[in-house]
């Protein structure tokens, strides 16, 4: 049966039309970009396919052109659709918080950092730079590892922060995994970094972990 011929109410795009993206699982909103099926499958039955096939969504929109290609239903074409889809996000979470711009919307600030860190397929450490108003000087990657872990030193984060001039900074970093809950390793570090910072009067206002659904954040559990 063709999801044209499915209830409106459980066709993919339909549903998104009437209730918002959000509400679609994975499969259904992977659908809406393969748009159609193969031979003996609709486009929803292929993406769960291919959900299974990679192992996730992110894994899927992570995976390398040659890999991606050899899915069922995929190409070169539909690779450089995704990506130009991704770039799009990237670009749009970035006018979003331009220079400038205060905080005032803890949403978008996830959105951002996660538009920003999580095509990562090694661990990468972002700091986020504010002025005194929590207005935005600049986000700065610095420093990147391997699959599961990136060496961080206080020193140049404090040197970076002193040369933007920043009165307060949020920390991000991903991870590959997938898993945001935050390593002993994490919050050793984060307590390093606010307590070489607190002696330059520099507030630490957050530290995202960036994974699989929405990212952690440290103020919110506490550990800042």
């Amino acid at each position: 049966m063709s999801i044209k011929d499915w209830p409106a109410d459980e066709q993919p795009r339909e549903k998104l039309l009437a209730k918002g993206a959000e509400i679609l699982t994975d499969a259904e909103l992977l659908a809406i970009f393969l748009r159609t099926g193969i031979t003996g499958k609709t486009a929803v039955d292929l993406a769960r396919e291919l959900l299974n096939e990679f192992g996730s969504l992110q894994a899927l929109l992570q995976a390398e052109q040659s890999v991606f290609c050899r899915g069922k239903g995929l190409g070169n074409a539909k690779y450089a659709q995704l990506q130009a889809v991704l770039e799009m996000a990237r670009r749009h979470f970035v006018e979003i918080l331009q220079r400038g711009d205060v905080l005032t919307s803890p949403e978008a600030t996830r959105a951002y950092l996660s538009a920003q860190l999580r095509g990562y397929s090694f661990e990468v450490f972002a700091c986020l730079f504010l002025d005194n108003q929590h207005r935005v000087i600049q986000l700065e990657e610095m420093f990147r590892g391997t699959i599961d872990g990136a060496s961080v030193y206080p020193r140049e984060v404090a040197k970076k922060a002193l040369f933007h001039n920043a009165a307060a900074v949020i920390f991000a970093h991903n991870h590959p995994s997938g898993i945001n809950e935050p390593s002993q390793a994490d919050k050793l570090i984060t307590e390093k970094l606010k307590q070489a910072l607190n002696l330059l009067d520099i507030r630490v206002l957050d530290h995202f972990i960036i994974g699989d659904g929405p990212p952690y954040s440290f103020a919110e559990h506490g550990l800042l």
